[in-house]
């Protein structure tokens, strides 16, 4: 479970260093790429929290 809580965190740090560069694409790649990763760590969450 804190391997999981480790990894969202790192997701988050990722997507907050990137999501302010409006108009560099790469970063936007890297914001949608972070948040898909996001979302299947907040499965995993899920699953291992009940």
């Amino acid at each position: 479970m804190e391997a999981i809580i480790k990894k969202i965190k790192e997701q988050i740090a990722a997507i907050e260093k990137d999501i302010d560069k409006i108009d560099n694409k790469a970063a936007k790649a890297r914001v949608r790429k972070a948040t898909l990763a996001l979302e299947k760590l907040g499965k995993e969450y899920r699953k291992a929290s009940i």
